[in-house]
């Protein structure tokens, strides 16, 4: 067993399964991710009165998650547990005065419902509850934790609309939105896009703003912990480990959003990664895509788009993957531009699409094209999964 020791902290890398058991004078800070922990997280997680951070992450912990880390969260800043097998249900006991900052639960195999008293959260900046099997629709009352960054709820089983998010939610610190793989229906937002002020920031001229999270609270200012949330850019899933401003991202594809791509998305200056993709989304292309100059990676592939492509988005100097296949496209790809630069596999399958990288065997393919392609019949995307360490 390797142990890491601070005043304040303790860091365990175990070399094989155990028995865990935790007492009163467990310190403030306890670490127990990726080692092959098995078995249950015990209820005596609860002795841990002074208990501020628990990583459990990257083990394979099975059974329910113990109520009591939801019944004393008043003190417990991050509870990290993802990447295990854990089942059951979220417990609706989070106190009025919880104090949790970061909550992750990717990757386990919770169901039901996401508890209303998570909104007693109001510190809350991190909720990754994504690749479960929770049953549910949108979670509006999240809009009285205005410190959220980070909301992260893809692959799971929720629908109905997030019309919600056109009233009176107002996030200004959201970095990452990400909703895939869902049943979630109805129009994008709008007027809800014109509250994420952090990813309006024009990066030429500001400074970040948010580090990863700080402990400042209860004494523990020397002590700091890195979130992590996956997300996926350019059709590749990556492991974020420090999130700052400077990554911004907004996933919401493959749902059944329909309408036109609000023109509002044109605020959001500093956006890194929009998807779109796999939905039923109409009308063209708006030219304000054109102004978001720090996007690297856009997908609006199959969809039913129509028209041209707009010249605008030729101007994005730092998009490096482009994906715009299986459309309603028609007419002549921009020349000149860095369209050019990339494959015909970003055009293909668009009606009356024509020019450079497209070839006129490829034009007749797309003309040709029934349209009964699906985003299971398209190019897969990569598997590999690595490590991006945030600097700012």
């Amino acid at each position: 067993m390797l142990c890491m020791w601070t005043t304040q902290a303790i860091i365990l890398f175990l070399p094989s399964q155990l028995t865990l058991e935790i007492s009163s004078s467990t310190r403030r800070f306890l670490s127990l991710s990726y080692n092959r922990l098995t078995g249950v997280i015990p209820e005596s997680i609860s002795n841990a009165t002074f208990l501020q951070v628990l990583d459990l992450s990257s083990n394979n912990l099975s059974g329910s998650i113990p109520t009591c880390l939801f019944q004393r969260s008043e003190n417990i800043g991050v509870l990290n547990l993802r990447r295990n097998s854990l089942n059951g249900t979220i417990s609706d006991m989070f106190p009025e005065n919880c104090g949790l900052q970061t909550i992750n639960m990717n990757g386990n195999q919770l169901k039901g419902i996401i508890p209303n008293s998570l909104a007693n959260c109001r510190v809350l900046e991190v909720l990754d509850l994504g690749n479960n099997h929770i049953n549910d629709a949108f979670p509006c009352w999240l809009k009285n934790v205005s410190s959220l960054r980070i909301l992260v709820l893809r692959s799971n089983r929720f629908s109905g609309d997030i019309d919600c998010l056109e009233r009176d939610v107002s996030w200004p610190q959201l970095q990452i939105f990400d909703l895939a793989s869902y049943n979630f229906t109805g129009k994008l937002p709008q007027k809800g896009l014109t509250t994420w002020e952090a990813m309006m920031v024009d990066e030429s001229k500001a400074q970040p703003q948010l580090e990863h999270l700080r402990f400042e609270f209860m004494g523990l200012s020397q002590l700091y912990y890195q979130d992590a949330v996956t997300v996926t850019s350019s059709g590749i899933e990556m492991e974020l480990v420090k999130i700052l401003t400077l990554f911004t991202s907004v996933d919401l594809s493959s749902n059944d959003f329909q309408g036109p791509i609000p023109e509002e998305i044109e605020l959001l200056k500093s956006l890194y990664v929009l998807n779109l993709s796999n939905n039923a989304l109409t009308a063209s292309i708006p030219s304000s895509v054109g102004t978001l100059g720090q996007l690297e990676s856009l997908d609006l592939s199959v969809n039913n788009l129509s028209e041209g492509i707009p010249t605008q988005p030729a101007s994005l100097n730092f998009l490096s993957f482009l994906n715009l296949s299986y459309n309603h496209l028609v007419g002549k790809i921009p020349s000149g531009t860095q369209l050019q630069s990339f494959t015909s596999i970003s055009f293909e399958g668009n009606e009356g699409l024509y020019g450079p990288p497209l070839t006129n065997d490829e034009r007749t393919k797309s003309l040709n094209d029934d349209r009964t392609t699906n985003s299971n019949e398209l190019p897969a995307a990569s598997s590999n999964k690595f490590e991006c360490d945030w600097h700012s």
